[in-house]
């Protein structure tokens, strides 16, 4: 399944700096643009699936698991 999020690069000194707005804790750097980019993707798939698995273990059996969906 795809998502979308918005990403933000910024140039500091010799390092591109970059993190996810929607998503608290989704930051990294990279030495070029590209390896920012590719940094930042995998930053994003590991906080999203360490929250998984964290939500999972505090769930009951009685919980409802259910996609949500909005627009913005």
């Amino acid at each position: 399944m795809k998502h979308q999020f918005t990403s933000v690069i910024e140039k500091r000194g010799k390092w591109y700096v970059a993190y996810v707005e929607e998503i608290p804790g989704v930051n990294t750097q990279g030495r070029t643009l590209a390896e920012a980019r590719l940094n930042l993707k995998e930053a994003l798939a590991m906080v999203i699936g360490a929250n998984r698995e964290l939500a999972a273990r505090g769930r009951t059996r009685e919980a409802r698991r259910e996609p949500i969906v909005v627009n913005l």
